[in-house]
């Protein structure tokens, strides 16, 4: 009810406000005006942008830095949502000084007549004085710098300048500063793809952005939004149509929180350790942009791979059980219900989502997600708990009212799952440069920032072999040389380990005496070690640093024939490249270029290209014939699995260590190579059956069916200096017809005529078209390895 005699209460307020802003202006003229700040902030504007990490295609990978800033000039700035700020904030920004008298005054009687002191008269420009300069306190002493200092703002800059320092410097909730950050934080688009009532909701963050962000409370955020509409329509911004379609828009908010358009959260890691070497805590403020070798349909590719072959592997083993179980109804905080009580704690990770079970038989399992959605599970969603749900013993049912369990959804429907213990990576690059093309460090980043490209050391198996055997081919072992399959014995006093050790191939099968081309391709653990016994394992130490190995991680012990040395799945991919690309070592690389806020590179990778100026390690035949070789590992060998692509230029090796405790699979076609590994953190059986072809293959290949999709099959040339010569496949001399095989051979190193006695393993017996000979008698020491590497 409005006071009596209301008009003298107005007329009386106004002389009093009169006298107090002479009062003010004098005061402030002779006090405060001269000790305002410089406006340097302001003219030399330059925000806290965050580093930001990219593919090389664009996409946004992650940022870092306090605050979330994306700066846009006010002549991109889309008219929409200019019009939605002045509407919420300032509708005669254009027209006033600074200070808006009437608003100050229309604001006074609002209050007045309301009783109450709700409405504000804070001008944009008195906002941007704000945030630059001063406090948030509210006293008269700043209230009234504030204004003088909007003055001086005004006099100083124009109205486009003001507006534009607003857009930027605003915070809007979510970390995010400015609306071009906001739009993605709310949205994950750009502001010139914003809707009406999109642009009407961030308008609406100013004047409480905790309160009123869509992501704390959609109900309050609406009602702001609709305020801000219905102000635009009252300002001709929009027509009664564009009101009407903007206030029943439904909201389109972004799902995720994090602030990226592809997810390869190991990757940004990765740079942001190398760019915090060079730049320190600048980064975090830079706004530099970084450009890496990472395609987003490779990594996309990576992700769904590592992730379906990690809850392969998972469905292979069986159910664990529940995370835990909780009792249905209790609630000992007191905040929230039970159910959201169990959850609190629990994150989602790829997908799979915290939730607690509230009904269980063996034809259906209610939950109550982490999200807040009742669920109703059945039929093949139920497939991995079967066996729990179907117990006749009651005690032994962990699926029940009160287990906190994974869901997940999968082809449009929910499944139970579980959080994988073991672990997965994916590496792959471009074979003629080095440019890592997609990096997947584990399960999730969020969960194990350990990335198991980079930073585990592990055996590598039988995938390290093609090592060896590029290395025999330089000592005058052929593709076509015979090399005994028997055990071999070596006593402790030999391994220098103090136990004796008794290697054996995997399948414990021993086939006598056969071609080294069929060694390879079934993984012979005992040819192998014949290999390096041949060439002597001094020399192979030595050679295996062409390909990027350090001779410390390979001690020289037989042994090392079965990879029982430490690599990373990131070596183990330049080292292959080697074979991929004719002979050249090209250095992996994931940083292409660095460009500073105002566009300029400021930073370029030069990388040395396959024959044109990266080093040849080995001579262009040499990886000829082991291509040959390694591709007849993925046609008829240990890898045949990739015959599911159904292409002809693949080859690889797989890699089984010691109890299964690491696979692997390091395979390329001449374009690109790519190597999967899967095993524990705390090294543990993978299990029995869990080999390389059977865990990690299935993961390469289903990465390279998207990698390699649409480029054609590559054939190699064969180099100058190789003889293509028939042979008989039993023997591995000379055919003296046309039956046999064709094998590849140095021209220097041709094979034995049939006249010739037959190579075998024999004490002094000289190798095929080489002077050396293989000694029988063990001059190395050896410690106790691996025997079932494969």
């Amino acid at each position: 009810m409005l006071p009596k005699k209301w008009w003298q209460f107005l007329i009386l307020t106004g002389i009093i406000l009169g006298l107090v802003a002479t009062a003010l202006v004098a005061l402030a003229a002779t006090l405060i005006y001269p000790e305002l700040p410089s406006l340097d902030a302001l003219t030399d504007y330059k925000p806290k942008v965050p580093m930001r990490v990219y593919s090389a295609d664009g996409y946004l990978i992650g940022e870092f830095g306090e605050e979330r800033r994306a700066f846009i000039s006010i002549n991109d700035t889309p008219t929409i949502l200019k019009q939605a700020i002045l509407a919420a904030e300032d509708e005669r920004f254009y027209q006033h000084g600074g200070i808006d008298t009437l608003g100050i005054l229309r604001a006074a009687v609002s209050n007045v007549i309301s009783g109450s002191f709700k409405e504000g008269a804070s001008t944009i420009t008195m906002q941007v004085a704000r945030n630059f300069f001063l406090s948030r306190e509210k006293t008269a002493t700043r209230k009234l710098s504030e204004a003088l200092l909007s003055i001086k703002i005004e006099h100083s800059l124009t109205k486009d300048q003001i507006l534009e320092l607003y857009i930027n410097q605003i915070y809007l909730g979510h970390r995010s500063y400015g609306f071009a950050a906001a739009s993605q934080v709310y949205y994950g688009k750009p502001l010139n793809e914003l809707s009406i009532a999109e642009a009407a909701m961030l308008a609406g963050l100013p004047k409480a952005p905790s309160r009123y962000n869509p992501f704390a409370n959609i109900k309050r955020s609406e009602a702001r939004q609709h305020y801000v509409l219905r102000r635009m329509k009252e300002l001709h911004f929009i027509d009664q149509k564009q009101y009407d379609a903007a206030y029943n828009e439904p909201h389109h908010l972004r799902q995720s929180r994090k602030i990226r358009e592809l997810s390869a959260d190991y990757v940004a890691e990765i740079v942001r350790q190398a760019m915090y070497e060079r730049y320190k805590n600048d980064i975090y403020s830079s706004g530099l942009k970084i450009y890496t070798t990472i395609r987003k349909s490779d990594q996309e590719a990576a992700n769904r791979a590592i992730l379906q072959g990690i809850i392969d592997y998972d469905r292979r083993h069986g159910y664990r059980g529940p995370e835990k179980t909780v009792t249905p109804g209790a609630n000992p905080t007191g905040n929230g219900t039970w159910l959201d009580n169990a959850l609190d704690a629990l994150e989602t990770f790829q997908g799979m989502v915290p939730a607690v079970v509230t009904d269980a038989s063996p034809k259906a399992v209610s939950v109550y997600s982490k999200d807040g959605n009742n669920i109703e599970i059945s039929g093949d969603g139920l497939a991995f708990v079967k066996k729990q749900l179907n117990d006749k013993d009651a005690a032994k049912r962990t699926i029940k009212p009160g287990a906190v369990i994974r869901i997940m959804r999968q082809k449009d429907a929910w499944h139970i799952v579980q959080l994988p213990q073991a672990e997965a990576a994916l590496v792959s690059l471009d074979t003629e440069n080095g440019a890592v093309r997609a990096l997947v460090g584990g399960f999730d980043f969020n969960r194990n920032k350990f990335n198991h490209v980079t930073q585990a050391w592990r055996q590598p198996g039988s995938s390290f072999k093609p090592f060896i055997y590029s290395a025999s081919l330089e000592k005058g072992f052929t593709p076509a040389t015979m090399i005994e399959d028997e055990p071999i014995s070596i006593s402790a006093r030999e391994t220098g380990s103090g136990s004796s050790w008794q290697p054996k191939n995997y399948d414990r099968k021993y086939d006598g005496p056969m071609r080294v081309r069929t060694a390879l391709t079934k993984s012979k653990n005992m040819v192998s070690i014949r290999i390096l016994e041949g060439i002597g394992v001094n020399y192979a130490q030595d050679y295996i640093t062409r390909f990027g190995f350090s001779p410390k991680d390979h001690p020289p012990y037989l042994a090392m024939a079965l990879g029982s040395g430490s690599v990373t799945a990131w070596q183990m991919a330049g080292a292959y490249a080697v074979f991929a690309n004719g002979g050249y070592r090209v250095k992996p690389y994931i940083i292409d270029k660095v460009v500073d806020p105002r566009g300029k590179v400021v930073e370029q990778s030069k990388p040395l290209l396959a024959g044109q100026g990266a080093p040849r390690v080995i001579d262009g035949r040499n990886a000829f014939i082991m291509n040959s070789m390694l591709r007849d590992v993925v046609r008829i060998g240990t890898a045949s699995k990739a015959r599911a692509l159904g292409r002809s230029d693949l080859a690889g090796k797989t890699g089984t260590t010691n109890n299964q405790i690491d696979a692997w699979f390091a395979g390329y076609n001449p374009k690109q190579v790519a190597i999967a590994w899967m095993g524990y953190d705390k090294p543990k059986s993978l299990g029995s059956l869990e080999t390389g072809g059977k865990a990690a293959l299935p993961i390469w290949v289903d990465y390279m069916s998207s990698a390699l999709k649409g480029t054609p099959n590559v054939t190699p040339t064969m180099p100058d200096g190789i003889s293509a010569i028939r042979i008989n496949p039993e023997t591995g001399m000379r055919s003296t017809d046309d039956s046999g095989v064709v094998e590849y051979f140095y021209q220097e190193f041709p094979p034995p005529e049939p006249e010739e006695p037959a190579f075998s393993i024999i004490p002094g017996f000289p190798i095929p078209g080489h002077g050396a000979t293989v000694p029988m008698e063990k001059k190395d020491s050896a410690p106790q390895g691996p025997d079932q590497l494969f």
